[in-house]
């Protein structure tokens, strides 16, 4: 036998071993958010450990492709877009409600998995109910929004002198109006007037600042926003500097030196659609995984803040509290 003719016939004898003896590809699914990585890095390794705990692990049998809109909202229709066409498994969904919505738009049949709490999922078109979603989305509804009458009480409790309470709102957000409606309710509920100013640019945030000190306002609110998140340790700042007691919408804000938070647990709601990725890799239906609102609430205050500020924290809120930071 020639040797060109045993080198052929060998290859020929080998190829159904290795086409059977091949591993399947590897599953990718697509990260989409709206803002940018680096202040989301525990939330992102959340999400990792979620997958984990259904037997996924990140480069070994489930890839992950990051998509960050930067916090430039109109981007995330071409980003979503382009992880259609990467073929992905599943598609996460973060920074409020514009990264879902995007996503939803440009499939119908790949899976989208959201956290998102602004606004109702329900209300917002997401999904058809809280029970059986339906179609193709479902996730994790912390529902931020929905707590601005317990945070406005709370700020209210810690600051029973301030009748003014100012009202950081970033215009951009899409579900602007709606948060809006219940910030100004949960005010006028317990008789307090609301001075409102819009910052959706850092440069808009340290105007806001300057005219909220202008107007004297007694405490600040804080509204509920992916870009104000990134830049929470400029808001805090900007907070300690001009002394005003400012409410948050996450712990994050408190343990970068900020007053107080009341949320519900962000890690814990990634931690869930991290889960809730690697069932669907497995084979579930979203259409069939009902959305899961959080049941776990923190109330997070800072005392070396407000010490720095001249308050004294009522003990029955600090009782009262889930973390107390001294």
């Amino acid at each position: 036998m020639k040797r060109r003719e045993f080198i052929i016939g060998g290859a020929a004898a080998a190829w159904p071993f290795a086409a059977r003896t091949q591993q399947p590809t590897m599953p990718v699914v697509g990260f989409l958010h709206s803002a940018s990585p680096g202040p989301y890095r525990h939330l992102i390794a959340a999400f990792s450990q979620g997958l984990r705990e259904v037997g996924y692990f990140e480069g070994r049998n489930v890839s992950i492709e990051y998509r960050w809109a930067e916090g430039q909202f109109d981007r995330l229709p071409a980003l979503a877009a382009d992880l259609v066409q990467r073929r992905v498994a599943a598609i996460g969904a973060f920074g409020g409600n514009a990264a879902p919505n995007a996503a939803k738009k440009v499939t119908l049949d790949i899976p989208i998995v959201f956290s998102s709490g602004e606004v109702d999922p329900v209300k917002s078109g997401l999904v058809n109910s809280l029970n059986r979603p339906g179609g193709n989305v479902t996730g994790i509804s912390p529902m931020t929004g929905a707590l601005a009458a317990k945070r406005m009480e709370l700020l209210h409790q810690l600051m029973p002198k301030a009748t003014v309470v100012g009202y950081l709102a970033n215009p951009n957000n899409s579900n602007i109006e709606t948060t809006r409606g219940e910030v100004n309710a949960a005010a006028r509920t317990l008789g307090l007037q609301l001075s409102a100013f819009d910052a959706g640019t850092e440069r808009e945030i340290d105007a806001g600042f300057a005219a909220f000190a202008q107007r004297g306002v007694g405490a600040l609110f804080v509204g509920s926003d992916p870009f104000y998140f990134a830049r929470r340790e400029q808001i805090v700042a900007l907070a300690a500097r001009h002394l005003i007691p400012a409410s948050y919408y996450t712990r994050e804000f408190v343990t970068a030196g900020g007053l107080i938070s009341y949320a519900a647990s962000f890690v814990d709601a990634y931690r869930q659609a991290g889960v809730y990725t690697g069932r669907i890799l497995k084979g579930e239906k979203p259409a069939d995984l009902p959305i899961i609102q959080s049941v776990k609430f923190e109330l997070v205050i800072n005392l070396k803040t407000a010490k720095a500020l001249g308050l004294d924290v009522p003990l029955f809120l600090q009782q009262r509290a889930d973390e107390v930071i001294e």
